[in-house]
């Protein structure tokens, strides 16, 4: 679908719907979808990661995140940094696509003011939400494989909600140690999950991902099944 193709929308379709929306380099490209149970409980915000790793919203690890949240109950909208897909812009190491997610946590709160937001973001994706979280002060964060290696997580100010961090003890993109050793200095609500034989891009996990997901947010918002 080109962009021209692409609408503006107001709020959330009644089923999944690619649309644009307005953001601080131009369009961002959306991909809209609706909780699988009434009433929805959260809007899920999902972030990619950069390219060599997955980057762009249909990634299959980005997609299975997606449909854990829907499943728990959550809209869901993945985005497309700036310089992915239709979104225009170019890509600044997180900084830009900062303002992106903030841009579009922001259309959400307009269009269902009534719905606590989560975030989660895979490679690239966690640490854009990781920056952005103390500015959207979301209910839940999750991370998945973030590249603590390749972008500088120290320096970040800590997300005042309970957080959750995966990582594959096979990913060949970061040093899974390093990834828990950070976690483990993080002060709040942290639950870390280890997965065997994952890597980074989940390859033969990804339902196991999907289950990892889904209980681990359950637990940490004590949540209903929808």
């Amino acid at each position: 679908m080109s962009a021209p193709d692409l609408e503006y929308p107001d709020n959330f379709p009644a089923e999944q719907r690619a649309a644009v929306l307005k953001g601080p380099a131009g369009r961002l490209e959306v991909m809209l979808d609706v909780a699988e149970s009434e009433p929805a409980r959260a809007v899920a915000v999902i972030c990619h990661s950069v390219s060599a790793e997955g980057g762009s919203l249909h990634s299959k690890v980005v997609q299975m995140m997606e449909r854990s949240l829907r499943e728990l109950g959550a809209h869901t909208i993945r985005l497309n940094f700036r310089g992915v897909g239709e979104s225009e812009g170019s890509f600044d190491r997180g900084f830009g696509e900062s303002e992106d997610l903030l841009a579009v946590c922001q259309w959400s709160r307009q269009a269902q003011p009534e719905l606590p937001l989560w975030l989660a973001g895979y490679g690239f994706g966690a640490y854009v939400t990781a920056r952005a979280a103390p500015s959207v002060t979301p209910q839940h964060l999750t991370s998945v494989a973030p590249l603590i290696d390749e972008f500088d997580f120290s320096p970040l100010p800590r997300a005042e909600c309970p957080w959750m961090i995966v990582q594959g003890d096979t990913d060949e993109c970061v040093v899974p140690d390093a990834v828990y050793s950070w976690a483990q200095e993080l002060p709040g609500d942290i639950q870390f999950i280890p997965m065997e034989d994952a890597d980074h891009e989940f390859h033969r996990r990804l339902m196991d991902l999907r289950g990892v997901l889904k209980n681990g947010i359950k637990r940490q918002l004590d949540l209903s099944d929808p």
